[in-house]
């Protein structure tokens, strides 16, 4: 089902850079029908945002800070969520801070039956990330900007993958696995991203799934004919399994 997404976006706490490549990776995940960006739009701060609204036909919305210290932006996001949901005219949200504040709202639009995507810093609190169906890091899809730009560019924001990862990754290999210890690959990364919704390949340099698992050497990589399709499906498992089914 191709997703009619409401993009809302955190303008006092996000930053303006890159906000093309920003859409062009939420329209994997469907159309963004409605796309609006929340600020105090008196403030000089947010004067960046204005030169790429129109570019990315991005609505503002405008919201005074009545008090010192608080931020009225998110009351009002959280609002016209509200609405949006009950308007029944989207069936999907990408939620873009990196603000724990919105942790509640992506449960709330979740338990709605909406998918929920969630793009943010690295800096955004574990609460907020785990409520998303996915979330994305800003900094992932800059670095895929600046790689275009200069090929030789550096992977400051690429992380190394740790024993933690690649435990999620056998752990989520064995749930699925049949009796001889093999899981399609597909479905393999789809518990993952149930399981930690922040998980990327991108986040440890590599565009797939697939090449990520085949530089940890941990696990046995098969492509099998499909009788569905002319493209070859592809199983895997944790290397022990295949000594225990022998």
């Amino acid at each position: 089902m191709n997703l009619n997404i409401a993009v809302l976006i955190d303008g006092e706490n996000i930053p303006s850079a890159h906000v093309q490549e920003m859409m062009e990776e939420i329209a994997k995940y469907g159309n963004p029908t409605i796309k609006r960006i929340y600020g105090d739009w008196t403030k000089p701060r947010l004067s960046k945002w204005k030169n790429v609204l129109l570019e990315n036909a991005i609505t503002p919305i405008q919201q005074y800070s009545y008090t010192s210290g608080k931020n009225a932006s998110d009351s009002a996001m959280i609002i016209d969520a509200m609405d949006l949901l009950y308007s029944e005219k989207v069936n999907g949200f990408c939620l873009v801070s990196s603000d724990s504040d919105f942790t509640k709202l992506a449960t709330r639009l979740r338990e709605a039956g909406m998918k929920v995507i969630g793009i943010g810093e690295k800096k955004t609190p574990n609460p907020f990330i785990v409520a998303c169906d996915k979330f994305i890091y800003i900094e992932i899809i800059a670095n895929k900007a600046q790689k275009k730009e200069n090929k030789d560019s550096s992977k400051n924001s690429v992380d190394k993958i740790t024993k933690r990862e690649i435990k999620l990754i056998q752990n989520s290999i064995s749930d699925l696995s049949d009796d001889d210890g093999w899981a399609f690959l597909g479905d393999v990364g789809g518990l993952i991203q149930k399981k930690q919704p922040n998980f990327d390949s991108r986040n440890y340099g590599f565009e797939k799934l697939t090449p990520l698992i085949k530089s940890i050497g941990s696990f046995e990589i098969e492509q099998r004919e499909s009788s569905k399709s002319k493209y070859k499906l592809i199983y895997v498992r944790n290397k022990n399994s295949s000594k225990q089914s022998k």
